[in-house]
């Protein structure tokens, strides 16, 4: 069936540009930035143990399936789900699975590029006589001036938006294959500067040494939400990235790829920041500041620390214009075969749509500060409206669907193998054990 349709928006040009594309869509703010301060507030160890287990258990095999519903429809998320739920003999109302992925990934790109932002900014931070007080008052100083989150929010948009409006080949394609290998040399040079630090093995232990007394429902949820959100799980982009894959690509090894890589650079940036958070006798649990307040401290300090301070905020600015593009792209693609319109058009429409969303997180932080949303400020608001509960629901209906709604001939025609014991462990896990364990978590959450 893969052979038989091609996506209208084109295909990738070989299997490591799928890959790396995938793995770009993946690797974000939330590896490098989300993942290290979550899991210095959830006990380092302890929350990358059931992060893993996450990752393993839930993320890998939903990955694997949406990928796998995206090549199999070759268009937008909204009508590959549309087309798919007319070849099961079921209701085409399944599109509005497809609609609402990609509606979380808009709402997820409007609040991550004021994020996005801030790291843009820290690229010209110079990482000179910096103290704890003057690192706390220059952020603070950032988030409190409506006119700075602005333009650098507006800023990162623009290059999304000029990436994504290119198309394909000369947008997407070109630009991973750039930023890809740009962002993993650039961590592995950090991990480097980090084994000179001093306190590379506390780091280390913190890291992997878990304490089995801090996970707890809270930590699991929030380790389940950090896998869907660093995977891209349920918020289309990987389906749209699917929609584009060869046909004959080999999906379970892709996806093992992506899952392996998109982890590996996780951790790699706990093992590049812990250790020099430690060695300037900082504490690891700073939450959200420890990047933006707590690293510029250390780099100030240490030697050649100008370069690498800035070479982590490139790094950081890289993986999430990596993710950005993944964000809009399944809209763009709806807008494209729906309303017939130019992709130039399609993405300066929802460019600006994003655009102007974001404008509330970026004042949520000054002048709309007094405004809650149950107790949250605008941004922290769409924050956990899509990383708890949009895309965890995404991921229970995509495995559902693959589990229980797709005919297994089907499922099995376009992974292209034989009902082996591989095909029937990953099959039982995406029919029962992805589904129960992300709706266990996410029940008792609000139980």
């Amino acid at each position: 069936m893969a052979e038989e349709r091609k996506s209208i928006h084109g295909t990738w040009s070989s299997r490591w540009t799928f890959i790396l594309a995938a793995t770009g869509s993946a690797v974000g703010l939330g590896n490098i930035w989300k993942f290290p301060y979550m899991a210095g507030d959830n006990g380092g160890g302890a929350f990358v143990l059931v992060y893993l287990a996450c990752i393993a258990v839930i993320g890998l095999p939903i990955m694997l399936g949406e990928i796998m519903i995206g090549r199999r429809g070759r268009s937008s998320p909204a009508n590959t789900m549309k087309a798919l739920a007319v070849e099961a003999n079921t209701t085409p109302a399944w599109s509005l699975l497809g609609a609402t992925g990609a509606l979380a990934g808009l709402l997820i790109l409007s609040f991550y590029s004021v994020a996005a932002g801030w790291a843009l900014s820290y690229v010209f931070n110079g990482f000179q006589n910096i103290t704890a007080e003057s690192s706390t008052t220059s952020f603070n100083d950032l988030l409190s001036s409506p006119t700075s989150l602005i333009f650098w929010h507006t800023l990162f948009l623009s290059i999304t938006v000029f990436v994504v409006a290119r198309g394909i080949l000369d947008g997407l394609e070109k630009w991973i294959n750039t930023l890809m290998p740009m962002l993993f040399v650039i961590v592995l040079l950090l991990c480097l500067y980090a084994t000179q630090s001093g306190a590379f093995i506390q780091g280390i232990i913190y890291l992997f040494q878990p304490d089995f007394s801090k996970i707890t429902p809270e930590v699991m949820l929030e380790a389940l939400g950090q896998a869907f959100f660093t995977l891209s799980l349920g918020m289309g982009a990987i389906m749209a990235y699917g929609a584009y894959m060869p046909a004959n690509q080999n999906i379970g090894k892709t996806a093992i790829s992506v899952a392996a890589l998109d982890t590996g650079v996780a951790l790699l940036a706990g093992i590049a920041i812990f250790p020099i958070v430690f060695a300037n006798g900082l504490a690891a649990s700073e939450g959200p500041g420890l990047v933006f307040v707590t690293l510029p401290i250390a780099f100030s300090s240490m030697p050649l620390g100008v370069f690498f301070g800035t070479l982590f905020f490139v790094l950081l600015s890289i993986a999430a214009l990596s993710s950005s593009i993944s964000l809009i792209e399944p809209g763009v693609a709806w807008l494209i075969e729906s309303l017939k319109i130019k992709r130039i058009t399609a993405t300066l429409l929802l460019g600006f749509v994003a655009w102007f969303l974001g404008l509330f997180s970026a004042l949520s932080f000054n002048l709309l500060s007094e405004f809650t949303i149950f107790g949250k400020n605008f941004f922290d608001a769409t924050d956990f409206l899509t990383n708890q509960i949009m895309l965890p629901l995404g991921g229970i209906f995509i495995a559902i669907f693959v589990g229980w709604v797709m005919k297994k001939e089907n499922v099995l025609e376009e992974l292209d193998v034989e009902e082996n014991f591989i095909f029937k462990f990953w099959y039982f896990s995406i029919r029962y054990i992805s589904p129960v364990m992300v709706g266990c978590v996410f029940l008792y959450f609000f139980i």
